[in-house]
């Protein structure tokens, strides 16, 4: 152990034994010996700048003696590294060599200015003296473009849009208006081609033009000799109808497009049965039977047309066959038997339960007996309200008391009221068909909460709806039914799923052919 060690060490047991006197009068000498010995001149000018700091923050203590100090000591090292630094002078070299023209031209084809102009760069594409202008630059000779038909849009603005002439539309309009007399389907495609025109001041003048004028005819216009003409390219189409089955799952609706029944066809197989069974008591196991129109070309587009035959096959309950058929001029659903619709059948306008009867009763917010000239049906807020027969819309609107109101002329005297709703779904002079929406359940006028104040009227005077029942229903019978027998068997006996019906007619095409 050192020597200084063991004298510290012994003094310390000393210092312990006599006082803390004793101890301290040893630190005063210890300190007093280091003091007078020499120090490295390193460790003084180490120490010195730690003190002085030379190179203090600037933005901290701004104005005070070290931030001065530390700013001249920030132009000074500026003012020495400028003082040191090289300089700008341009080095010595040998001059470039000198290019002739060929070379000259090889290198300016190859520069920045020709890319900037079009990148015309590379050798053939530099310019030279022998290279003039253009006085005027030249057309195409024709134009191919594509154009589409909007909806609610017509064969000619969308050629005027794609800037066929006018003069050429009326020409095209009135040689194709025949074919398309109830107006091209929106999302046709229109191939055009516009030819040279004489001067930059005319229209283009319509070479070609074709497109899709129905599911089984193409029309081509074209231009010989400066004359437009239309040539007629008919398509086969295949008639038969689309039958789709299958078990009823969660929905109807989702089983059956699943099965690969259209949406429009759904829908209205939807309506059809509604009107025969509650759609609520249509359950799992249930199977169902669609037909419809189905129209498909042999380009493979398609049409689905009307629905034509709805049938239900219930586990429980009875089943429903219903097919749509035109009788005295009125196409309608009738029933296997030959049982048509019931027309003017008073139906219930509003899915709820009934909640007062008609006749006298207390008001309840008036206070006093008085004519309730109606029944009231109990419903949800917003429940969807029905006409309950076929009619014609008398007033639409607020009515008073009723609130909001609608009242339906039905004929021979017969009318009825729907009041308190919280909004209308028809105006004063449409026509409605039994089971439309009219409206929804509110509680508008004076109504203590959401019901439907539902009246009928016979002569202009309010009776009880309860006591009016009259039914007209439409009965086939002689040939007629046989036909509406046979339609239905026929229906039946369809092949489920799409079929080819041109391999039969491809088919059958030589044999009409050797007779």
């Amino acid at each position: 152990m050192p020597l200084g060690v063991v004298g510290l060490f012994q003094e310390s047991q000393l210092g312990l034994q006599q006082g803390g006197a004793s101890m301290s009068m040893w630190m005063a000498d210890a300190l007093a010996t280091g003091a007078q010995q020499p120090r490295d001149w390193r460790t003084r000018l180490r120490d010195w700048a730690d003190e002085v700091e030379l190179v203090p923050d600037l933005g901290e203590r701004v104005g005070s003696l070290t931030w001065f100090r530390g700013l001249a000591t920030c132009f000074g090292l500026c003012a020495t590294a400028l003082y040191l630094s090289p300089g700008f002078e341009p080095l010595p070299s040998l001059p470039g060599a000198t290019l002739n023209d060929a070379h000259y031209d090889e290198v300016r084809s190859q520069m920045i200015t020709p890319l900037a102009l079009g990148a015309d760069s590379g050798r053939r594409m530099g310019a030279t003296d022998a290279v003039q202008p253009l006085r005027e630059t030249p057309e195409r000779p024709q134009i191919e473009l594509s154009a589409q038909i909007g909806s609610s849009d017509t064969l000619a603005r969308a050629l005027s849009r794609a800037g066929v002439s006018g003069g050429d539309v009326a020409t095209i309009t009135s040689m194709v208006d025949g074919d398309i007399s109830g107006g091209v389907k929106p999302g046709t495609r229109l191939d055009i081609i516009l030819g040279r025109r004489a001067s930059r001041d005319r229209p283009r003048p319509l070479d070609k033009l074709a497109f899709r004028a129905r599911l089984d005819l193409s029309l081509e216009v074209t231009r010989a000799g400066g004359v437009l003409s239309v040539r007629r390219i008919p398509i086969r189409v295949d008639n038969t109808p689309l039958r789709i089955q299958g078990v009823v799952g969660d929905s109807i609706y989702r089983s059956a497009r699943a099965a690969g029944a259209p949406p429009k066809a759904v829908q209205a197989f939807l309506r059809v049965i509604a009107g025969q069974v509650d759609l609520g008591g249509v359950g799992a196991g249930d199977r169902y039977d669609i037909v419809t129109e189905y129209r498909r070309a042999e380009t493979g587009d398609v049409e689905v047309g009307d629905l034509l035959y709805a049938g239900l096959k219930r586990a429980r309950g009875k089943s429903i066959d219903m097919l749509k058929w035109t009788k005295d001029g009125r196409t309608e659903w009738f029933e296997a038997s030959g049982v048509g619709e019931r027309r003017g059948v008073l139906s219930a306008p509003v899915s709820g339960r009934m909640s007062s009867g008609y006749g006298a009763r207390r008001h309840p917010i008036l206070g006093y007996t008085r004519m309730h000239a109606g029944i009231d049906f109990a419903a949800r807020y917003g429940s969807p309200i029905y006409a309950v027969t076929d009619g014609v819309v008398a007033f639409a609107g607020r009515h008073g008391g009723h609130g909001n109101y609608v009242r339906i002329q039905h004929g021979g005297g017969l009318g009825t009221g729907y009041a308190h709703m919280s909004r209308i779904a028809a105006r004063a002079g449409e026509r409605v068909r039994r089971g439309q929406v009219i409206g929804y359940v509110g509680s508008t006028g004076l109504s203590t909460g959401p019901h439907l104040h539902y009246e009928l009227y016979r002569g202009g005077a309010t009776v009880n709806p309860l006591s009016v029942k009259f039914t007209t229903v439409a009965q086939l019978a002689g040939a007629e039914l046989r036909a509406f027998r046979a339609k239905l068997a026929q229906y039946q006996g369809l092949r489920v799923g799409m079929h080819d019906g041109f391999a039969g007619k491809a088919a059958a095409a030589p044999a009409a052919n050797g007779k």
